[in-house]
């Protein structure tokens, strides 16, 4: 079974975003994503704008933070929170991309071949096979190249990987 969202990419490199900010905007560009794509009128802050709102840093953003503060910044009708790989299916199955981070430094990984060291991206569709989970996912971009859409497999990278969505509150 594939399921993929049809999620419009963006890269943390786009002119739009502050030149100082760039190279770790992957979060804030994630957030930007799942909101673009979950409200019909699109975000309501650019990518600068939730850098700061996140409490994003220079050597990123914590999930704690991405958890807190997109909290107040989409306040109760919403729900943010951690959630597991069955809850990273159900929510692309209900049309909602989900923010997966990558994160060999903070979880004593160092060793390991991964699909990123340390990065934020939305997932926007999953692949099952007979041993394996592909998750489809927009990588935000390079320096001068858009974002693409790539699949990781789940097996190689979960040790370093977390996950959180974004839902209305019911």
């Amino acid at each position: 079974m594939k399921t993929i969202l049809n999620v419009k990419g963006k890269s943390q490199f786009d002119e739009d975003v502050e030149q100082s900010i760039r190279s770790s905007a992957c979060g804030p560009v994630t957030a930007f994503v799942m909101t673009q794509h979950l409200f019909p009128q699109g975000c309501p802050y650019t990518t600068n704008e939730l850098y700061r709102l996140l409490g994003s840093t220079k050597i990123g953003l914590f999930k704690y933070r991405f958890i807190r503060n997109m909290r107040k910044v989409l306040g109760v009708e919403w729900t943010v929170a951690g959630c597991t790989i069955d809850e990273v299916k159900r929510q692309l199955d209900n049309g909602r991309p989900v923010a997966a981070k990558f994160d060999k430094w903070f979880t004593f990984r160092w060793r390991g071949k991964y699909g990123f060291d340390y990065h934020w991206v939305p997932v926007i569709g999953y692949e099952e096979t007979t041993d394996d989970i592909f998750l489809f996912i927009h990588d935000n971009g390079g320096r001068n190249r858009d974002s693409q859409v790539r699949h990781i497999s789940y097996k190689m990278n979960r040790s370093i990987l977390s996950f959180i969505k974004i839902e209305p509150t019911e």
